[in-house]
């Protein structure tokens, strides 16, 4: 929009305000008024072919059935269906393949690409234009090619007549045209700048009039080209303007303002295992659950073991977990770190063999002689 408005402003501030008195019958003012209405025009179509839905065509949810497709689905390993990667259709007696799109989920109307920067599938697909910011597919290269165009007919615009002010001035101080730019800068420059956007956008014009005429967009230009087989999509120059200048422009098939609703969550896991006590038989402990969407509890960093009246063990105190590991009275929940859940066993339990409960209560039995030998030599 910058580089369409500025020179515009200048073109009107330092050429045009110039000219005002120069033609008879107050035509002068003309000139600056064609020129803001072909601006704000422009400005117009731009706005429209960034803002339009270009064609893009809706997800699916899931992929299609495999026996929906005249049951030519392929079988992989594991006798798994699998769809074709690409089908035969007939576009005016002649056969265009379409493929499957692994992102969208769908197959591929004829004439349909999928744009790796907007990441949609779009119908009539002709390319990406950075300069709006959008695809340019079948519900906005219309008025693509009418921006397009009006940019080269404004460029031609100021270009011609800069050359009149400069003109202008020689014939008024009879002087020299490089001496008559040395007075007006801003006409040298307009005429600079306009010179070299004309080869862009002309070039454009030039361009699509020629994929127009034969009914091609550009990415079929360049990928296909046609070569050694006729367009399907020709139908002679004047049918194919009409197509694409004068037919009605399909609605869209997205509705961009509908309401999200909100898809069900999935019901949360239980820990393996027995209930906190039975103050608390009526709360269980939900694991938490990363492929749901639920943050993890990253309190602790390292594993913590769980008690009836809410005590908390580090796993480094091996004697005192090893005697409530033991005991019959206490029930005991571990809860395990999330980042180490994956840890070569099962996420939110702990399988303890037997060897290792034998040896934690031998270690007992240890400490409870030595612990009754203290007191006999105590009370000697």
């Amino acid at each position: 929009m910058f580089l369409i408005v500025a020179p515009v402003a200048v073109f009107c501030v330092f050429v045009a305000r110039k000219l005002l008195d120069d033609f008879s019958h107050h035509l002068g003012i003309l000139i600056m008024v064609v020129v803001i209405v072909f601006t704000l025009f422009d400005l117009l179509l731009l706005l429209m072919t960034s803002g339009r839905d270009p064609g893009i065509i809706p997800r699916n949810a899931h992929p299609p059935e495999p026996e929906s497709y005249d049951g030519n689905a392929e079988v992989g390993s594991g006798l798994t269906p699998r769809l074709p990667r690409s089908k035969d259709v007939v576009v005016n007696g002649v056969t265009v393949k379409i493929k499957y799109c692994d992102t969208c989920m769908l197959y591929r109307p004829p004439r349909c690409s999928h744009c790796s920067i907007c990441n949609n599938c779009v119908e009539r697909f002709d390319h990406h234009c950075p300069w709006v910011g959008q695809c340019v597919g079948l519900r906005n290269y219309r008025f693509f090619f009418m921006f397009v165009s009006s940019t080269t007919l404004i460029c031609v615009y100021v270009f011609g007549f800069c050359w009149v002010y400069i003109k202008k001035i020689t014939e008024s101080e009879k002087t020299s045209v490089w001496k008559a730019m040395t007075k007006s800068p801003a006409s040298l420059v307009l005429i600079i700048y306009t010179f070299i956007a004309v080869w862009f956008v002309g070039g454009l014009t030039i361009f699509h009039l020629y994929l127009m005429s034969s009914n091609q967009s550009t990415y079929e230009n360049f990928r296909y080209r046609y070569d050694g087989r006729s367009n399907p999509y020709n139908r002679g120059t004047i049918r194919n303007l009409q197509e694409i200048l004068c037919t009605s422009i399909p609605p869209s098939k997205n509705k961009f303002r509908a309401k999200v609703l909100k898809e069900p969550g999935i019901p949360p896991r239980l820990v393996a295992g027995s209930f906190v006590g039975r103050s608390n038989m009526e709360k269980p402990v939900v694991a938490d659950d990363i492929e749901a969407g639920n943050k993890p509890n990253c309190r602790d960093e390292d594993e913590t073991v769980r008690f009836s009246n809410d005590e908390s063990v580090d796993k480094d105190e091996g004697s005192d977990l090893s005697r409530n590991l033991t005991s019959d009275a206490a029930d005991v929940r571990i809860t395990l770190h999330p980042r180490r859940s994956s840890w070569g066993r099962r996420s939110g339990s702990l399988d303890i063999s037997p060897e290792v409960l034998a040896f934690a209560a031998s270690q007992v039995g240890d400490s409870d002689r030595s612990s009754g030998l203290n007191l006999t030599e105590n009370g000697q």
